[in-house]
């Protein structure tokens, strides 16, 4: 097809998206999402709305793929990046619960390469100064994004997916802490991928097959994995950032640039804990409502109450800004967590709801940015409870 001919039929595809009703009702966040599609701000999105019972509302409005105009769908395939972390702190915290690890010991417990890890006090472009920690690192500081690691090691290039948990891990024990354990917050993707291997040793089992078997099936997660198979990946919605230079908002698609492709080659991409599933909004709807529930969904309980209140309390120490829990960002008395394509989950106990947005997107154009905030107002005008 021409390509001006392609363009042209894109932009009369993306106006004239119909907004489909979910759950049997009419739509309620359609309307207000429609016309950041219309305005080329916005690609498409899927936005759930659950109380810890039930899914209240899912919605899908505007693309999957703008240029074939195929649409979005409920059931759409997301990489949801960074909400990875909250599953891999799940994952720990059922090992809490079991009693075969502690929040409170030093990693280098389960993990020996830690032992004799050393912090950075000084460094310029030829010399390093370093010395001991006051106190090795925690697996609550790892949780917590206070444990002094990097975001990521120096051979985790060109993706983070190109290398074992194993090596990964071993990776993070060669490299100085950049801060004393608790002092600081630094968002850091190699924490979490740590928790990850922890996991793995204590329970003997790849990290994936635990996650599978203690939390994806007793949830009914079926669409949440590191590698879409065939099915997943014909659902997958594309990524999209701001087209450069572009007078009015538009649109051009991006590769998800942190993994290596195929998405599906299980040989040359390996887990990663910290920000490596796609997923579904109901996928990760269940996830939301077995933490509203308290640890249990559907009668089957996956956590306990207290490690969720663990999860879901702030761990980062009152002088530090950030407030994060183990695996959440913890905001009042709400918590959740954002994915690096804009994707989101808001857990809110006050008004018993959880939201789930997921959209594909590394940055908006226009005020494509608000339109998750106008769901999360609509949902809340919807469904909230009264005090």
């Amino acid at each position: 097809m021409n390509p001006s001919r392609r363009l042209i039929l894109s932009l009369f595809v993306i106006a004239a998206a119909p907004a489909a009703p979910a759950c049997g009702q009419a739509p309620r966040f359609a309307p207000v999402l429609q016309p950041f599609v219309d305005s080329r701000s916005l690609a498409g999105a899927v936005a759930l709305v659950a109380t810890k019972d039930r899914v209240l509302a899912v919605e899908s409005v505007g693309f999957a793929d703008i240029a074939a105009g195929r649409p979005m769908t409920d059931d759409a395939m997301f990489w949801i990046a960074s909400m990875s972390k909250p599953i891999t702190a799940a994952a720990v915290m059922v090992l809490v619960d079991e009693g075969t690890v502690s929040i409170d010991d030093p990693v280098e417990k389960y993990l020996p390469e830690f032992r004799g890890q050393m912090v950075a006090v000084y460094q310029d472009d030829t010399t390093r100064l370093l010395r001991q920690p006051r106190h090795p690192i925690t697996v609550r500081n790892v949780l917590a994004h206070t444990s002094g690691l990097p975001f990521a090691s120096s051979i985790e290039q060109p993706t983070l997916d190109g290398r074992s948990l194993e090596m990964a891990t071993v990776s993070y024990a060669l490299t100085p802490l950049l801060f004393e354990p608790d002092t600081k917050y630094l968002y850091s993707n190699a924490g979490i991928n740590t928790a990850g291997r922890i996991v793995e040793v204590v329970s003997g089992m790849p990290f994936e097959r635990f996650v599978e078997e203690r939390l994806f099936r007793p949830l009914g997660m079926v669409d949440t994995t590191f590698w879409p198979d065939e099915d997943q990946l014909k659902r997958l919605a594309k990524s999209y950032r701001p087209k450069p230079d572009a007078t009015t908002p538009s649109l051009e698609e991006t590769p998800i640039r942190q993994l290596r492709l195929p998405l599906s080659d299980r040989a040359a991409r390996h887990p990663m804990p910290a920000g490596g599933y796609f997923s579904t909004a109901a996928d990760v709807g269940r996830f939301c409502r077995m933490l509203l529930g308290g640890g249990e969904l559907d009668g089957r309980r996956v956590l306990s109450e207290q490690a969720v209140r663990q999860m879901t309390s702030r761990h980062t120490p009152a002088e530090i800004k950030e407030g994060y829990g183990l695996g959440f960002t913890v905001n009042g008395a709400s918590f959740g967590h954002g994915g690096a394509h804009a994707t989101n989950m808001t857990i809110d106990p006050n008004t018993g709801l959880a939201t789930v947005w997921m959209v594909q997107h590394a940055g908006f154009p226009g005020n494509g940015g608000t339109a998750q905030g106008q769901f999360q107002q609509a949902a809340t005008a919807a469904f909230a409870r009264p005090e």
